[in-house]
């Protein structure tokens, strides 16, 4: 579809990283930018960047895993400017603590935000689009979403998003409802997503500790997120894949060849394997024994 100036362009998780990145690229098409977030000083800090620009804003602090808040956030966006274009679905946590032996709260979390909040998000605004006759949603979903066996929680949710957004993609089309739908699926960006803990909920209690060997880990994927894809450079195929009416919009071709290697086993049948050669990470097997070592030695510590 065609971005005209002053089209309402609705961002979740615009405090920071992909989500402000959008922000900005939507700003630069001249649009008018609403911007949600649950970290109201970085909505604030994000709201005055993106209306320095000349465009029209809205800031609204919104927890996404809460439904009124959601629907809160879509009509104070139709009460402002009379309507919506297009909506992205795109705050997202990475979870915290042992998704085995650890509290389920992280399960709670991690699935609040990232699943329910873009099922919220699609409900809230749907009737707003179909009113108006069309517009575009862009869901963000990650690399994990067609490829498991990195965290287990965060992957859950991030396949559910990409199965929701395809029926949501053949329902718009089925409907000729004039309404587009976009699945963004990144691989390493530029982010904060490692630190989404500084927003875990107050009313959860603590943050969950790590394992040694989760710390291991954690430490290879912020390397990797840190030299990362820029996050404007992601944003810039947002838009270019609205204009485009395009489905799939995937950064990282390298993360897709892993996700077919997947894909090809399932079709064959074969059991899950994980690959010894991931993308921005070191090889499996040297993995493997650097968290063994920092297992080993975290008992012999406790011991």
């Amino acid at each position: 579809m065609e971005i005209a100036a002053g089209d309402v362009t609705v961002v979740t998780g615009a405090g920071s990283g992909i989500g402000l990145a959008m922000c900005h690229a939507f700003a630069a098409q001249g649009c008018s930018v609403v911007l949600a977030d649950v970290q109201a000083d970085a909505l604030e800090r994000a709201a005055a960047e993106v209306a320095s620009l000349g465009v029209e804003t809205l800031a609204v602090p919104t927890d996404v895993s809460d439904r009124d808040q959601v629907e809160r956030l879509a009509r104070q966006t139709v009460d402002r400017f009379g309507g919506v274009r297009i909506v992205c679905n795109n705050a997202g946590v990475s979870g915290a603590g042992d998704p085995w032996f650890g509290p389920i709260d992280s399960w709670e979390w991690v699935f609040g935000v990232n699943l329910w909040g873009v099922v919220h998000g699609v409900r809230a605004f749907l009737p707003h689009l179909v009113a108006g006759r069309g517009g575009h949603i862009v869901n963000t979903s990650s690399m994990l979403g067609l490829y498991a066996g990195m965290s287990p929680v965060y992957d859950a949710t991030m396949h559910g998003v990409v199965a929701l957004s395809e029926s949501l993609y053949h329902a718009m089309r089925a409907a000729e409802t004039g309404i587009g739908v976009s699945c963004l699926c990144p691989g390493w960006v530029r982010t904060g997503i490692i630190e989404s803990d500084r927003n875990w909920p107050a009313h959860l209690g603590e943050v969950p500790q790590s394992s040694a060997g989760a710390a291991v880990t954690r430490a290879h994927v912020q390397r990797a997120v840190d030299e990362g894809m820029p996050p404007a450079a992601v944003a810039d195929l947002v838009v270019e894949a609205i204009r485009q009416d395009r489905y799939w919009i995937l950064p990282h071709p390298e993360w897709v060849e892993v996700a077919m290697e997947r894909f090809h086993r399932i079709g064959e049948g074969a059991d899950p394997i994980q690959a010894e050669h991931f993308p921005g990470m070191p090889p499996r097997s040297e993995m493997v024994a650097e968290i063994t070592r920092a297992m080993g030695e975290a008992s012999s510590d406790a011991g």
